[in-house]
């Protein structure tokens, strides 16, 4: 499954951790905003439970957004950028 994954942080050290911990698992393609192929729900499990553990519950927030296969394929933008990464299937 293909996560898109944004975040609102106010503290530049826990940003930075954050990005640090969301480079381990996709690719930033916007300032706040990574997408995450291959994410399985253990996966998931474990990287919420990191972020939580970094944020400030009063003023930070991140949102996960669950990208089904035809919604990647439909997905548009415009200025600079590559294409969304697709999630690997395999054909047996």
């Amino acid at each position: 499954m293909v996560y898109l994954i944004c975040f609102d942080i106010s503290d530049d050290r826990v940003r930075y951790r954050v990005v640090k911990v969301l480079k381990g698992v996709g690719r930033r393609v916007q300032k706040s905003v990574f997408e995450c192929p291959d994410l399985s729900e253990q996966r998931l499990l474990l990287l919420q439970r990191k972020m939580e553990s970094l944020i400030d519950h009063g003023s930070d927030s991140v949102r996960y957004y669950r990208l089904c296969k035809a919604c990647v394929a439909e997905v548009e933008w415009t200025g600079s950028g590559e294409a969304p990464i697709k999630e690997r299937f395999l054909v047996v």
